[in-house]
């Protein structure tokens, strides 16, 4: 049998002039704050606002490269400062996220929840949205017969939310503690992103652009080498089409920026099961083209195996191909489909929407078809080498910042386990 749960708890850590003070109580959500529902009936010219797991609010417009909503009559009017519920779950937002509007007055759907703190001073809560410490009480309260991807919570069990309160001086010493992390955590997402640019504009710059045949930007010791050639991919690569059979081979994911990933890696486990030997076998430097579209990729994406072990990817997504190294160093070509060279060519073979199981419908002939930019002469390989050897330290760059964004990301997640107490234990 179920007892009442204590109104009061502790920290697992806890800032030293803190330590005896007395233990934080459990206030109701409807106690810090009131919800917001005037709606949107004058038809204010007030920008659409949505509520992201990954971004938090953000412009509607700005977020979908597009407006999605037309009447917002019926929308609420949402304030610097006003707290979102949005109750649509993901993969980095189980039960779905709560952010604070720090973007600027708007309206929001009344799909989505909003309440605005009774005082001005609440960072501290902000933060504790962040962790993952009242999912478990939106799981509890939510209608077990609701769509998979939608948490049907009720306003009234939401705003009923018990929330672990310190005092004022402590909320705030939390806050600032947290707010630093995030600080750093920004510092080090503008760093990778100035880099991924700089990277995009020297892809860019390194490979003629379309029509002309020689680049923006040259060594100058090939300057006088003359114009580079259009020769079909065909020309300097092969299909690969072997079937994997009984070989010991890696299953791999779907092509993502980082190239291609494991199954293991993505997942945590292999899951191609018994279709696994009808995959197509890879070797280091043969290529994918992964038929998936995605935003920054429509007409799918392309990325080269360099991994040791033989590798393996289903042959109903990916068309292989596997360079011929007389002609074409391999880094080169990986980096010229890093600029989307392939995109531009498929564009005029997809139509839009046209899928066949779920990839595009893009046939082998159209790929191999497609023509590749190679430097002319004897000095080919050299010059393919050069421009390799520019681009490969930038990425050593990314990844090194991508690791650090990555670890400062799963510290604050871990402090935050360990600065607000949990509420979820079962008391019998």
């Amino acid at each position: 049998m179920k007892t009442a749960k204590p109104s009061y708890l502790l920290p697992e850590l806890r800032f030293p002039e803190f330590i005896g003070e007395p233990p934080w109580v459990l206030t109701p959500l409807q106690k810090l704050a009131k919800r917001i529902t005037q709606r949107n009936t004058r038809g204010a010219h007030l920008r659409v606002l949505t509520n992201s797991a990954e971004h938090g609010v953000v412009d509607q417009r700005e977020y979908f490269d597009r407006a999605i909503a037309t009447n917002t009559a019926k929308y609420y009017i949402v304030e610097t400062g006003d707290y979102v519920y949005n109750p649509r779950s993901s993969s980095t937002a189980p039960v779905g996220p709560i952010s604070k509007n720090r973007i600027g007055p708007g309206v929001m759907s009344p799909l989505y929840t909003v309440f605005r703190f009774r005082s001005d001073a609440n960072e501290f809560f902000s933060q504790y949205f962040k962790s993952s410490h009242w999912h478990e009480y939106l799981r509890r309260v939510s209608n077990s017969g609701a769509r998979h991807d939608r948490m049907a919570v009720k306003n009234d069990d939401l705003m009923q939310m018990p929330i672990p309160t310190p005092t004022p001086r402590e909320q705030q010493r939390i806050a600032e503690c947290l707010g630093s992390l995030d600080d750093l955590i920004a510092a080090e997402d503008r760093k990778l992103k100035t880099l991924r640019r700089h990277k995009h504009g020297l892809l860019q710059q390194l490979f003629p652009k379309r029509g002309e045949t020689v680049p923006r930007l040259r060594f100058y010791e090939f300057r006088g080498a003359g114009h580079w050639l259009l020769q079909p991919l065909s020309e300097i690569a092969e299909l690969v089409s072997e079937r994997v059979g009984r070989r010991k081979c890696v299953p791999m994911s779907v092509t993502t920026g980082a190239g291609l990933l494991s199954q293991e890696e993505k997942f945590g486990r292999v899951i191609a099961g018994d279709a696994y030997k009808d995959y197509i076998r890879l070797q280091t430097n043969d290529f994918a083209y992964n038929k998936s579209a995605t935003k920054e990729f429509p007409q799918g994406y392309v990325a080269r195996y360099s991994g040791t072990a033989d590798a393996a990817v289903p042959n109903s997504i990916f068309i292989c191909f596997r360079p011929d190294i007389a002609a074409v160093i391999p880094e080169y070509l990986d980096y010229l489909f890093h600029g989307n060279h392939h995109g531009r060519w498929l564009r005029k073979y997809i139509t839009i929407g046209a899928r066949a199981h779920g990839a595009l419908s893009v046939s082998k002939e159209a790929l191999m078809s497609m023509p590749v930019p190679v430097p002319p002469g004897p000095s080919s390989r050299l010059e393919q080498r050069k421009i390799a050897d520019i681009l490969c330290p930038l990425d050593d760059l990314i990844a090194a910042a991508g690791g650090r964004l990555q670890a400062l990301q799963h510290h604050k997640q871990g402090l935050m386990q360990r600065l607000f107490p949990s509420v979820e234990a079962d008391f019998r």
